[in-house]
């Protein structure tokens, strides 16, 4: 049984202990520590490495917007057939293997598995097929009583974002429970994004340390009010899975508070790298709405949690400037001048800048040309622009008080290794093989994932 709780992280747990007896139980039996995530520490990647054991280069599969091959701003959105390994599900179903898997990104549409398969987050408003088989959908339907995929969380309206986003995570667990009942399963996963989406509108509200922190009484007990209902949720699952059955909660990444924006396209018009015709657009203007004068731009960048970077290649974009025997000094010079930028405090403020080609073994698929991480992905990056200035306090897309960090967590019940204890610290590609290991199943060639021993009862060893 595998619970994925996204963007939970060690320090999360300890904060709402008291909200979350049941978790903390499990917690405290189990093999447990910290998950340290991939580069980038985001949703889409992280749970596909987490369940393929290999890194988002060779699953080709960087962010949740890719860029089409020698298009500037024609962006796509990843599906589940985008990375180019098995995942877990599909691995076991080809082996006979009977699997439940709900909501584990990237899932839409959901994979064909032995078993039954329900789309995530990224789940279109309007689809119809988001299970499978789709014979499925009316009676589950019915359990959830409404949509359970995600919520807008970007918005100002937050008692309505709460309000949805407990009723989301009420209806997901419907749904789980259901599910478990029809059968003995022998692998069943849920992935639970309410976290995730927790963190992103209410952390301000909840961490007196944040640096914009409200105290609000409609929505600063937010935060224990949900953790609370997700214990209770998972608890009446724990209930029906029973003490015999092993389970593992993971999370994809970790969270923390946001410290504001840099504006990582503001900065590449200052230095002369892109170029806008006409007059300067409004603050906040996406890039792909402004005249961008292709013949006098080396590098433009797009927004998220990290900054990727695009150059504007000779032979590869449409109008490319950039000479290809060119692009390993200009990227040394981005280095260089980005890593000497200062906060509005006069600190610096700590760009890691790096190509795919430095961090993955292989790059598949539609990669940026750069990486970026601003002060340890805790300055989210901004692609719009018309704001005159390099940092901003607030996200540029919408409120958000959160951004991700490297630290996720695991938390392994099973009677068969004994009492609890502290595992340390584990890389996020190794949970896959050790998942594999421990069913008894050969670990195919290309993962990438080291078994970890101290999951692994030893009569599973192999």
């Amino acid at each position: 049984m595998i619970l994925g709780l996204d963007s939970v992280s060690p320090d999360l747990l300890s904060r709402f202990q008291a909200a979350t007896p049941r978790l903390s139980a499990l917690v405290r039996d189990s093999v447990h520590g910290t998950l340290v995530s991939c580069d980038p520490p985001i949703t889409v990647p992280a749970w596909a490495v987490m369940f393929s054991g290999v890194d988002p280069g060779s699953l080709g599969l960087y962010g949740f917007r890719h860029r089409r091959p020698g298009q500037y701003h024609d962006f796509y959105i990843p599906t589940s057939a985008t990375p180019l390994r098995p995942l877990l599900w599909e691995m076991l179903s080809r082996l006979g293997w009977r699997v439940a898997v709900m909501g584990m990104p990237p899932a839409y549409p959901p994979p064909a598995v032995n078993g039954v398969a329900i789309s995530d987050f990224l789940t279109p408003d309007d689809a119809a097929d988001w299970v499978a088989p789709a014979s499925l959908r009316a009676s589950l339907d019915r359990v959830a009583g409404g949509p359970f995929f995600d919520i807008s969380f970007r918005v100002d309206d937050r008692p309505r974002v709460a309000e949805e986003l407990f009723e989301m995570t009420r209806r997901r667990w419907r749904v789980a429970r259901h599910l478990w009942k029809q059968e003995a399963w022998d692998v069943f996963a849920v992935h639970d994004i309410g976290p995730d989406r927790l963190h992103h509108a209410f952390w301000k509200y909840f961490d007196a340390q944040h640096p914009r922190h409200v105290e609000d009484p409609r929505l600063t007990p937010v935060g224990t009010e949900f953790y609370r209902l997700l214990d209770r949720e998972i608890g009446e699952f724990l209930d029906l899975v029973g003490p015999e059955t092993p389970v593992l909660v993971v999370s994809d990444h970790g969270s923390q508070a946001m410290e504001g924006s840099f504006c990582v396209n503001e900065w590449l018009q200052q230095h002369g790298y892109l170029r806008l015709r006409g007059p300067k657009p409004a603050a906040g203007t996406a890039i792909e709405k402004t005249d961008v004068d292709w013949s006098k731009t080396q590098v433009w960048g797009a927004g998220g949690y990290y900054a990727r970077l695009f150059f504007n290649v000779r032979g590869r974009e449409p109008h490319g400037i950039v000479e290809p025997d060119a692009v390993g000094g200009l990227t040394d010079r981005l280095r260089r001048e980005l890593g000497a930028v200062r906060r509005p405090d006069g600190a610096l403020l700590g760009a890691r800048v790096f190509a795919p080609s430095e961090v993955y073994r292989e790059v598949q698929g539609d990669p940026p040309d750069l990486m970026a991480y601003f002060g340890e992905v805790r300055w989210r990056s901004a692609g719009t622009v018309g704001h005159g200035q390099l940092f901003l306090e607030e996200n540029d897309t919408g409120p958000d008080d959160a951004v991700h960090s490297f630290e996720g967590i695991y938390a392994l019940r099973d009677p068969a290794l004994g009492p609890g204890r502290d595992g340390g610290r584990r890389s996020i590609l190794d949970v896959a093989p050790t998942i594999l290991r421990r069913l008894g199943v050969t670990i195919p060639y290309h993962v990438q994932g080291r078994p970890i021993d101290d999951w692994v009862a030893p009569s599973a060893a192999r």
